[in-house]
């Protein structure tokens, strides 16, 4: 008995070889790398590499037109190869844009933006101004809400002005960082898209409204508070100091950006009268500060690997023992400081139903051991990115917020 072909079978499988034939052929090199930007305070360092468009492993196209039976496997016949100019390939896919998220993709979160030159001066120089980079300014509360005073209306009004004094200065100092650092950021992968390093803003220019702002920001402490002033101007000089010299040397660059957080707190108090600041709170705000900027340092080192010295000389003194160290010491440090501060506050509350403030010591521990778990992931974003996308953080900062104020409220 003979046995025919179905309908359209042997036109079938033809088609399916022609098919293998022309389908798109990935070009291995259309797998691209990714390379997406608080310097001192002042540096986000972290660049993402991550490949797309690798070829499956499918046949290649000539086996698939070539030498094979009919689909039927009964007539016998073989398949005339296909016409070579029915070969087609697509074009490789583009690279997608640059992300500054570890190992994220493009369009996420900021990573959408940060690889992009500024379109306009206007859009450039809000860039350089670094406005996510004023949320380390909130420290300036930190003092007036652990004295229970915030809800007086003249405390938030001075507290406000303070942080608009802290946020000019800092933009200010940005300023100037980047119109000296113009070179090295350009041989950066993600700072060589800052509003300077593109050409966008003109050296001068940054350096000019640089100093317009600095100066701005000690005028204006003025009408608040001389305290106020002083702690603004001490600000101003110790990142000027960093931005020139500072930042060379190994540790003492570390030191320098925490202070400018401490003072940060301090002038949080200097901006009232009649607040004090704790000893307790003190450490804690020196050895917190400290423990993100360690873990910072070694991630930037990371990232630059055996070019971190080339960049910055004093990169190449971070290894990753020794930034593990100081996460330790550091954290234990504040963690410790903290406990003590929270059993000061209440023994100057007396007697209360309630022990918030111990009970303030379990949020605040978690939030310490979350932002080191983050740290241990890999993630090389700056603490304030960290703090901003982190969700079980900010909400285990709320908790603490709430705890704490329960306690600063029934006091």
């Amino acid at each position: 008995m003979t046995t025919t072909s179905g309908p359209g079978t042997a036109d079938d499988t033809d088609a399916a070889g022609a098919q293998g034939a022309s389908g798109t052929v990935d070009d291995p090199d259309a797998a691209g790398t990714d390379a997406s930007e608080e310097v001192d305070d002042l540096d986000e360092l972290d660049e993402s590499r991550s490949s797309t468009g690798a070829p499956d492993d499918a046949d290649p196209p000539a086996t698939a037109v070539t030498g094979s039976k009919s689909g039927n496997g009964g007539n016998g016949r073989t398949r005339k190869p296909a016409e070579p100019e029915i070969v087609a390939t697509t074009e490789p896919a583009a690279s997608p844009p640059p992300s500054d998220e570890p190992g994220g993709s493009a369009g996420t979160g900021d990573s959408a933006d940060k690889g992009k030159k500024p379109t306009s001066l206007a859009m450039g120089l809000v860039k350089l101004a670094r406005p996510k980079q004023w949320a380390k300014n909130v420290l300036v509360f930190a003092a007036p809400f652990a004295a229970g005073r915030l809800d007086e209306a003249d405390v938030m009004r001075r507290s406000l002005l303070a942080f608009v004094c802290f946020s000019l200065a800092a933009a200010g100092t940005y300023y100037i960082n980047d119109a000296r650092d113009v070179e090295a950021d350009r041989l950066h992968p993600k700072k060589r898209f800052r509003p300077i390093a593109t050409g966008v803003v003109p050296v001068p220019l940054a350096f000019v409204l640089g100093a317009v702002l600095l100066v701005s920001a000690v005028g204006l402490s003025l009408t608040v508070r001389p305290e106020l002033a002083a702690t603004v101007a001490g600000y101003v000089v110790l990142t000027t100091a960093y931005s020139n010299w500072l930042k060379h040397i190994a540790v003492v660059d570390l030191v320098a950006v925490a202070a400018g957080f401490v003072l940060r707190a301090v002038g949080g108090a200097a901006a009232t009268p009649h607040i004090d600041i704790s000893v307790w709170f003190f450490i804690v705000t020196s050895f917190g500060s400290l423990f993100m900027l360690a873990g910072k340092r070694g991630a930037e080192a990371a990232e630059m690997g055996d070019d971190a010295s080339a960049f910055r000389s004093v990169l190449g003194a971070y290894s990753h023992n020794y930034t593990s160290y100081l996460r330790a010491v550091t954290s234990s440090a504040v963690l410790m400081a903290y406990c003590q501060w929270a059993f000061e506050k209440a023994d100057d509350a007396g007697d209360m139903s309630f022990p918030w403030y111990h009970l303030s010591i379990l949020p605040f521990v978690m939030a310490v051991l979350r932002y080191a778990l983050v740290l241990d992931q890999g993630d090389e974003s700056a603490p304030e990115e960290i703090i901003l996308r982190d969700r079980t953080l900010q909400v285990i900062g709320v908790v603490w917020v709430l705890v704490f104020g329960i306690g600063v409220a029934t006091a």
